[in-house]
């Protein structure tokens, strides 16, 4: 129940990013339908002039002005919104109104400007009413019903009216047009799923990719990173860490008697203890400290901007936490730590972590339990 639980989750959250996909796509790709249906009128309008009423002309092209003018500002507001601003959810349907709203004032002023007796211009409206919807294709080719809807609004006025005249050339156009309407709709879908495909196939590769690096860097038993994540993470803090002149100290930890409680209760018991120690390390320190089990029952942890006084106060916490568990059957268990700090600007962080690790030995030499502060070189 539990892995069906996390596999509809990650579906959730894949769904989600490739809608995320599909609208930065639209917002990208069809800031020219913007322009470019206006200009269409304007051209169509310069072709035809002589052959158009003016007056129904000039309300068209007022009418496409404004509607211009709203797309840009919903162009202009989404772009200039933050990355988290821009989800789907709040920008969809306004897009899906302004493009509704345009291109139902495309296909109507096509119709009411087209003289009822005159081929050549009607044949001419219909070519730029074609040439719009090829258009819309490339534009909105993420939002599959987008597409198809602005074409139905741009070709259907006057592809609906032809149909009606008596003329076989008419009718012959308005057929031409929704054959082409139809083969561009198949199209469509055809090109809006291979890109949603895409999106997805790419989500799914970058989790894929994202897991198996969680896993080649994490130690299974304890969630904390493995040796190798710890010193690769570890350079890079302690780089940083003497570029900025930032104090940095190492604890190093080690669980006393851990053969007998292996020996004694078995190993399940002794990995349960293990898998306490990594949950009270995880979840007792800061979100810019690393924490690695860098073999058996050791672990260790860096501490950067941290002063000696303070790495030691936070290691006598973890020895309190520790020795408060209770993992069953396991009685009780306790560790011993040491603690270091850089010495100086020839050290690395090998070095820090043998001092540390000194201080440990040192801990368990005087009895275990307890915190060691590593002696000054």
């Amino acid at each position: 129940m539990d892995q069906r639980a996390r596999q509809y989750q990650q579906d959730v959250f894949i769904a989600e990013q490739v809608r995320n996909d599909q609208l930065q796509q639209l917002f990208r790709q069809s800031g020219s339908a913007v322009f470019g249906s206006y200009l269409a009128a304007v051209m169509l309008s310069w072709l035809c002039w002589g052959r158009f009423d003016h007056q129904v002309v000039g309300w068209w092209l007022g009418l496409l002005s404004a509607s211009t003018l709203l797309r840009t500002s919903l162009f202009v507001r989404y772009f200039r919104s933050v990355q988290s601003e821009r989800i789907p959810g709040r920008w969809e349907w306004q897009y899906w109104s302004t493009l509704a709203s345009s291109a139902a004032i495309w296909g109507v002023g096509a119709l009411a400007v087209m003289p009822p007796d005159d081929l050549l211009a009607q044949a001419l409206v219909m070519l730029f009413a074609v040439g719009m919807s090829v258009s819309a294709v490339s534009c909105y080719s993420a939002y599959r019903h987008m597409t198809v809807m602005s074409i139905l609004l741009v070709l259907l006025p006057s592809t609906v009216w032809l149909l009606l005249q008596d003329s076989t050339i008419q009718v012959g156009m308005a057929l031409a047009a929704l054959v082409f309407a139809f083969f561009v709709a198949r199209a469509t879908q055809k090109l809006s799923e291979a890109l949603e495909r895409a999106y997805r196939l790419s989500h799914e590769m970058e989790r894929a990719h994202s897991i198996s690096t969680y896993a080649a860097q994490t130690d299974e038993l304890t969630g904390l990173k493995n040796r190798r994540a710890f010193f690769e993470h570890g350079h890079q803090l302690f780089t940083y860490c003497q570029h900025q002149r930032v104090p940095l100290c190492a604890v190093m930890l080690d669980m006393d008697h851990f053969k007998h409680i292996n020996d004694t209760y078995g190993h399940q018991a002794g990995d349960e203890v293990l898998r306490q120690i990594g949950r009270v390390i995880s979840g007792s320190l800061r979100a810019t400290d690393i924490h690695g089990r860098l073999g058996g029952e050791e672990f260790a942890v860096l501490l950067p901007d941290t002063s000696l006084a303070q790495a030691q106060g936070i290691a006598e916490q973890l020895l309190r936490t520790i020795a408060d568990l209770r993992p069953l059957p396991v009685y009780r268990i306790t560790a011993s730590l040491g603690v270091a700090e850089v010495e100086g600007s020839g050290q690395d962080l090998h070095k820090l972590i043998n001092n540390a690790d000194k201080a440990l030995y040192r801990a368990k030499a005087q009895g275990r339990n307890q915190v060691v502060i590593a002696e000054p070189a």
